[in-house]
């Protein structure tokens, strides 16, 4: 059985092809650039070079957090694209699991821990002398109170992960017991570790498709919380509903707002009354914070319009709409996508790619006010 996995939950990007009890190869960067310029590329170039048959993957095994919140999403974003465009299965492998899982034969307790500042750490405690034990599952905890608890069971410890060198004195400082550090080539995450784990969920049927899948962050996030203190509303009350045509009058607005080229209320009303369209609100509470355009015909499916209100971007709302068309579409029978984007809108292009749209080809002096080429991208593989 062959498994590709993924990790990206802190400034580690690592991926990784494993196949029965063997490593084929793995690829990780420990550098500042942001996973969504490094995670696709590292994939391509480790496929191209161990000429990788995506048909003949079973699964895909990817680091669920806890975390960084903006790696997590995009690790998610990658493996749901990739599972979404050749319907391969995913794995939801926990981050402190996967780190934790590479200490086989240590007779220390094994403490992995991430940066998950504000004085804290995600944490867990482990064994695997023999079995893989989860003493201690994932959490969001102070330093010193997992050293006072590590104090309590009085075992001989071992330290791994980025938060080490955030709370190396206070460990100094705090911690009775016997301690060591991890060396380098085990003091931060691996996605052969992922894909290792990942390789047992499999075998016990722990999957779940693309759609299914979402990170782990075991709090929420900075931009939730400034949300939910600006507006009263939280991130997790969000929801996607069919576009009515009583909510055609605040798209058109949004439309005015947003774009050169606006789509009036009439050309709005006819798209949504037009054969195969899909069309989306998603709302965070009872508020509308942006919405989807799109048609699908047959086997073939086109993204018109994705936009969010300035408030309540980047919290994952276009995702979470282009994602629903995928999903849906995808269970219709569409096995191929297309859109078009201003080629200096990186964000956007960005998203798409990590969704597993591939751009064709170029329109020049397609858009106008401001003038921009547009490119042409498209998605093909299998149904959700």
């Amino acid at each position: 059985m062959k498994i590709v996995g993924i990790e990206s939950a802190s400034l580690v990007a690592s991926v990784a092809v494993a196949e029965d009890d063997s490593l084929v190869a793995e690829y990780t960067l420990n550098y500042k650039k942001t996973h969504s310029q490094t995670l696709l590329p590292m994939l391509a170039q480790i496929g191209e070079m161990v000429e990788l048959d995506w048909d003949g993957v079973d699964a895909i095994a990817v680091s669920g957090g806890p975390g960084s919140f903006t790696g997590l999403r995009i690790g998610a974003a990658t493996a749901k694209g990739l599972g979404l465009a050749r319907n391969i299965p995913l794995i939801h492998v926990p981050t402190l699991d996967a780190m934790a899982y590479a200490f086989f034969g240590t007779a220390k307790l094994i403490c992995p821990m991430l940066d998950a500042k504000r004085g804290q750490v995600y944490a867990g405690l482990y064994r695997f002398a023999e079995a893989f034990e989860t003493v201690k599952p994932s959490c969001a905890v102070d330093l010193k109170e997992l050293l006072s608890e590590i104090n309590e069971r009085g075992e001989p410890v071992i330290f791994s992960g980025d938060g080490v060198p955030m709370g190396r004195s206070v460990i100094e400082e705090n911690c009775r017991v016997s301690y060591a550090f991890a060396p380098l080539h085990l003091n931060r995450q691996r996605a052969a570790a992922v894909a290792a784990l990942g390789f047992r969920y499999l075998m016990a049927g722990r999957t779940e498709n693309a759609a299914q899948h979402a990170p782990d962050y075991l709090r929420v996030s900075q931009a939730e919380r400034e949300m939910k203190e600006r507006t009263g509303i939280a991130l997790g009350e969000k929801t996607v509903s069919s576009m009515e045509v009583s909510d055609l009058p605040w798209v058109a607005g949004r439309e005015r707002e947003f774009f050169s080229d606006a789509w009036s209320e009439q050309a709005l009303s006819e798209t949504l009354a037009a054969p195969g369209s899909k069309a989306y609100l998603v709302c965070l509470g009872r508020e509308p914070a942006g919405y989807f355009l799109g048609k699908c015909a047959g086997d073939e499916a086109e993204v018109y319009r994705i936009a969010v209100t300035p408030r309540f971007r980047e919290m994952g709302l276009g995702r979470l709409l282009l994602e629903t068309f995928l999903t849906e579409t995808g269970k219709e029978g569409v096995s191929s996508w297309f859109l078009e984007v201003r080629s200096r809108n990186r964000e956007a292009t960005a998203l798409y790619e990590s969704l597993g749209f591939k751009t064709d080809g170029r329109r020049k002096g397609y858009y106008r006010n401001p003038a921009d080429d547009a490119l042409l991208m498209s998605r093909r593989g299998g149904n959700v």
